[in-house]
C-alpha cells in the first residue's frame, strides 16, 4: 500500500530527519582510531534519547535478519557494505566507515546513511565515496512529480557503473513514513518510465551502495546481518529520506 503524506506528517518526518542528521554529525566527529563501534552506538543512543525521539533500528527484525538488530546505528567497515553490527571492533587508521541511522518522532520515521574515512584517507576510498554521493544526488534530482521509480534507478546506475564500481540492487531504497520500510521499493538500477509514478506526498529513502572491486556479488556474513562484498573490496553506502513535492524533491534528513 502506498501512502501519501500530508504536509503536517512530512513536518514530523523532517523533525526525525534532523535527529538522524545530528547523529551522523556527532558520530562522524567521534569516529577516530581506537574508538569502538559499540562506543559510537552508545553515543547515537544518547543523542536520540536527548532529542525525545526513538530508534527505528533497535530491535528491528526483518525476514533476512538472523536476530533482532541490537543497535541504533549500522556500522559497516571496509568490505562490509551495509547493516554492519556495532560490535567491540576498534577503528583503525584508514578504515572506511559507513553509518546508517533511523529515528522516529511522533510515530514518523526518517532514515539516512553516510560514508567517510577514519584518520588517514586512501585516495581510492575518497573516490568511491564521492561517486556514491554523486549517485545519490542524481537519484534525488530525478525524484520529481510525474517521473517514475524506474527513472530514479536509471539516473543513478550510470554514475556508479561509469566509474567501474559494482552496484548492489537487492538492498536498496524504499518508501518510509509510519514504518521505516514501506512500499515502494526504490532500486539502484531501473528502467526509465517503469514503476510507480511519483506524486507529491510520497516520501522515499534513496540509498545507493557501491563496491570498489567492480563486481555486483555480495554475501551475508555469519552474523546474519552484515552485507559484504563477495570479493572483499571496500564498499560505500549513502542515503537520504526525500519527500516528493510540487516544487521538486525535498531532502528531510539534513541538519
Amino acid at each position: 500500500m502506498i501512502e501519501l503524506k500530508t504536509p503536517g506528517e512530512i513536518d514530523a518526518m523532517r523533525a526525525a530527519g534532523r535527529v538522524v542528521a545530528a547523529v551522523h554529525a556527532r558520530v562522524r566527529e567521534a569516529a577516530a582510531p581506537g574508538v569502538s563501534l559499540r562506543e559510537l552506538d552508545e553515543l547515537a543512543r544518547t543523542i536520540i534519547a536527548e532529542a525525545g525521539a526513538g530508534s527505528s533500528f533497535l530491535g528491528y527484525h526483518p525476514s533476512f535478519g538472523a536476530t533482532p538488530f541490537p543497535g541504533v546505528i549500522c556500522t559497516s567497515v571496509n568490505g562490509v557494505l551495509m547493516h554492519g553490527l556495532p560490535t567491540g571492533y576498534r577503528l583503525r587508521d584508514g578504515d572506511l566507515l559507513s553509518v546508517d541511522c533511523g529515528a522516529h518522532v511522533d510515530g514518523w520515521h526518517a532514515d539516512a546513511a553516510v560514508s567517510f574515512t577514519v584518520g588517514t584517507a586512501r585516495p581510492q576510498d575518497l573516490a568511491l565515496i564521492e561517486t556514491t554521493e554523486r549517485m545519490l544526488a542524481a537519484g534525488i534530482a530525478a525524484a520529481v512529480p510525474g517521473a517514475t521509480i524506474g527513472d530514479i534507478g536509471h539516473a543513478m546506475s550510470p554514475v556508479g557503473r561509469g566509474a567501474g564500481y559494482g552496484v548492489q540492487n537487492d538492498f536498496a531504497g524504499h518508501g518510509i513514513g509510519r514504518a521505516m520500510h514501506e512500499d515502494p521499493f526504490v532500486p539502484n538500477e531501473g528502467r526509465p518510465g517503469r514503476g510507480l509514478r511519483l506524486r507529491p506526498g510520497l516520501v522515499i529513502a534513496i540509498e545507493p551502495s557501491l563496491m570498489a572491486g567492480g563486481r555486483d556479488e555480495y554475501e551475508i556474513a555469519s552474523d546474519g546481518w552484515s552485507i559484504c562484498s563477495a570479493d572483499g573490496s571496500r564498499g560505500a553506502h549513502v542515503e537520504h529520506t526525500v519527500a516528493i513535492t510540487d516544487d521538486g524533491p525535498e531532502i528531510l534528513t539534513l541538519p
